[in-house]
């Protein structure tokens, strides 16, 4: 095989080997301009997408050991999209710009090495994001010790709304009596 083919497959393969992800999307019909604004929106979450020749992705696929599955989505203008963690929001990048220009539609992709089809992909897009998920969890995992809290100074809270009160009550008394 020649050398600069080898490069580029075992460049793909170590990606493949690195990334949690791997989404396949056609990119048909899509011009350089718009090929690039999805490579930048891509690059801020992330991930990266890239254009290599489907026999160099299906070797490299094959020595990364995936799924024959995503084998079978590389057919015609394939770019894939890989990241160092957090598929949502690769995935609901795509899923914006194809809405926007109805260009780079989903053709398969391969989530923690499970095949995911294209309905996958978009309910993956609706997910939240990685640190709005874990925000989600701290505030479920913190309420019941703020409900705790809330509740074991009711009392002393109530107690000092009646003292403060009583002390205005008799206040009020004592400037009356003053003023008569």
């Amino acid at each position: 095989m020649n050398p600069v083919k080898e490069i580029v497959i075992n460049e793909l393969h170590a990606r493949l080997n690195k990334s949690p992800f791997l989404l396949v999307v056609d990119y048909n019909k899509t011009t350089v301009s718009q090929f690039n604004e999805a490579r930048k929106r891509l690059r801020e979450v992330g991930a990266k997408m890239t254009v290599a020749k489907n026999s160099f992705v299906r070797l490299a696929a094959k020595q990364a050991g995936l799924s024959e599955e995503i084998v079978k989505s590389l057919l015609g203008q394939s770019a894939i999209v890989t990241g160092a963690e957090d598929v949502a929001a690769a995935a609901k990048v795509l899923k914006t710009f194809n809405k926007e220009s109805k260009r780079l539609a989903f053709r398969g992709g391969l989530v923690d090495g499970n095949f995911v089809d294209e309905a996958a992909a978009n309910v993956l897009a609706d997910l939240p994001s990685k640190p709005q998920l874990q925000a989600q969890l701290l505030g479920v995992l913190l309420a019941p010790g703020t409900k705790l809290v809330r509740t074991l100074n009711e009392p002393a809270a109530s107690l000092a709304r009646v003292l403060q009160a009583h002390a205005d009550a008799t206040n009020g008394d004592a400037a009356a009596k003053e003023a008569a």
